[in-house]
């Protein structure tokens, strides 16, 4: 059964949250797992795309938005389609509002809430639905943002 994680930030702005998500992106990279990114929006996608390659000046995480035709498969990849990843991928982390209707597939799938309002909304009807489910969520504390 997928295993979900909630990783709840302290910090209130959306530049903490999209930070975030950069460095747990990069230790999912790390640990050798291809992990696939589901934004909100383009604009979303387009935002992270650009601070994965600047949010450290020592940290590489190889990615590519999936509607970018030219470029090889990478290990992350970006999208906020409805459409599902390539197979292949082991985690997802949902930066959506809602929970794609594909996330069942990943052995692992991350939410992360900041404590900014329309964030916590989203992010407690996610936990619920996922609870509904029959899913064991698990949630963890991180201080500072």
């Amino acid at each position: 059964m997928t295993r979900i994680d909630f990783y709840v930030l302290s910090a209130t702005t959306a530049e903490a949250r999209l930070d975030f998500a950069c460095r747990l992106a990069e230790t999912i990279y790390r640990k050798g797992y291809r992990l696939h990114l589901h934004c909100e929006d383009e604009a979303m996608a387009a935002g992270l795309d650009d601070r994965l390659w600047t949010f450290r000046h020592d940290a590489f995480v190889p990615h590519v938005r999936l509607d970018d035709q030219r470029l090889p498969p990478a290990p992350v990849t970006l999208g906020w389609q409805d459409a599902a990843p390539p197979p292949g991928i082991e985690a997802l982390l949902n930066l959506h509002p809602d929970i794609p209707d594909w996330f069942s597939r990943f052995p692992r799938v991350a939410e992360i809430i900041s404590q900014q309002q329309t964030v916590l909304s989203a992010k407690r009807a996610c936990w619920q639905a996922y609870r509904e489910r029959g899913y064991e969520v698990e949630s963890h504390r991180i201080g500072g943002g």
